[in-house]
């Protein structure tokens, strides 16, 4: 259970700094606990996939969930828009 609880925790940190940092009018927070969580599986498979690994821990969790929510939300925005 404590593992689910460190996910959402930092897919909302991470989904409320990507959220931040892409402008816009926010999804909510449950959005952004989702986005976060989701942009953590895609940061974590593109950071793979580069061969970049930004270290353990909590901050480096963070940091992949970050850029890969931001794409998501790049992404979401653009299909949105269209």
């Amino acid at each position: 259970m404590s593992g689910l609880l460190w996910w959402i925790l930092i897919g909302l940190i991470a989904g409320f700094l990507a959220g931040k940092v892409m402008k816009g009018g926010g999804f909510g927070v449950l959005m952004d606990i989702l986005i976060g969580m989701a942009g953590g599986v895609l940061g974590g498979w593109l950071f793979n996939m580069l061969g970049v690994f930004p270290g353990g821990g909590i901050l480096g969790s963070i940091l992949v969930a970050f850029v890969g929510a931001c794409l998501l939300l790049w992404l979401v925005r653009l299909i949105k828009k269209a």
